[in-house]
């Protein structure tokens, strides 16, 4: 009896542990958009910060992300116990900043001219090449930025993954929301780091007698700066699809209309099963940067609004 019991006892957990994995792999998939936002925007942070010091600054960051994680996961724990019905229109308000986040990049242009671009580019490299500047303030400066950053990156990530688990029982959304907090942080600020080391290692295998490592030193450090902007639109891009992925399943209308939308396209000769797999995303896309020009229409008349207000 005592034996059976036990094997009992395994095979529930067991299940509870695929049951975590399966979770934490479908809340891995969903935080995407945010995780590339993340990595792009967080080695963006670091521009004037003195080489020997990236590092550094990289780790009070993620020390930073971590601590914002040991707020946001007990709250949303808090959260899934006292008011679940809360759980949905936060994982909505998480995905319509996502695409306000990502229509706001496609607009800076429009937004901001390029004069504007470059005094703030010159203000940054006078103020680091002027002996009086205190780098040690300006570091911790950087640093409060990007926990603050971070803080909201980190928020959506958790609001994401607790919306996947909110039906599970307490001890699987603990494991899944611990586990993902801790994955996305050390994912993120590990890769981080090794980009924005990234052109040094080129720096000094430029500098070796090999022709082979001079070759991939050059190659590292050529490939540095696109490696950013392709970050910056990858990342761009999946908070389209992420964000307008949470909304359509959150407004019940859209998500019947892109089902009854993906099943005529999967229906028709040849191209039909590509189309299946291709038009839940792009509609998810779409509805993403409808999302994100009205929210940001609405943040930029609401800010002209307070203005007038305070004359």
């Amino acid at each position: 009896m005592a034996g059976a019991s036990l094997l009992t006892l395994i095979d529930d957990i067991a299940t509870v542990l695929d049951d975590v994995a399966v979770m934490t792999k479908v809340a891995a998939k969903k935080t995407a958009g945010v995780l590339g936002d993340d990595l792009a925007l967080n080695a963006q942070q670091v521009a004037g910060v003195h080489a020997e010091r990236e590092l550094p600054v990289v780790w009070a960051v993620a020390m930073g992300s971590l601590r914002n994680k040991l707020i946001l996961v007990p709250a949303a724990l808090l959260i899934s116990v006292v008011a679940p019905w809360l759980i949905t229109p936060l994982l909505m308000l998480g995905g319509a900043y996502l695409c306000f986040e990502g229509f706001e990049k496609l607009a800076h242009p429009l937004l901001h001219s390029a004069a504007e671009d470059e005094a703030h580019h010159q203000a940054l490299t006078a103020a680091l090449s002027d002996p009086a500047t205190d780098m040690l303030a300006f570091e911790r400066d950087k640093i409060k930025g990007a926990i603050r950053t971070d803080f909201i990156l980190s928020a959506e990530i958790i609001a994401i993954t607790l919306g996947t688990v909110a039906a599970a029982p307490f001890l699987s959304q603990l494991t899944v929301l611990s586990g993902i907090a801790l994955i996305m942080t050390v994912g993120v600020y590990g890769l981080v780091a090794g980009i924005v080391k990234l052109d040094d290692g080129g720096l000094y295998l430029s500098g070796k007698d090999s022709i082979a490592l001079q070759w991939l030193g050059a190659l590292m450090l050529n490939a540095a700066p696109y490696l950013m902007k392709t970050l910056a639109i990858v990342g761009t891009a999946a908070m389209f699809m992420v964000g307008g992925g949470i909304l359509t399943h959150g407004l019940s209308f859209l998500h019947h209309a892109i089902e009854q939308t993906t099943a005529i396209a999967g229906n028709l000769p040849l191209v039909g099963r590509t189309l299946a797999l291709l038009t839940p995303t792009v509609l998810d896309a779409l509805t993403g940067i409808v999302a994100g020009a009205l929210a940001l229409l609405l943040v930029t008349a609401g800010q002209r609004g307070w203005r007038l207000v305070r004359g």
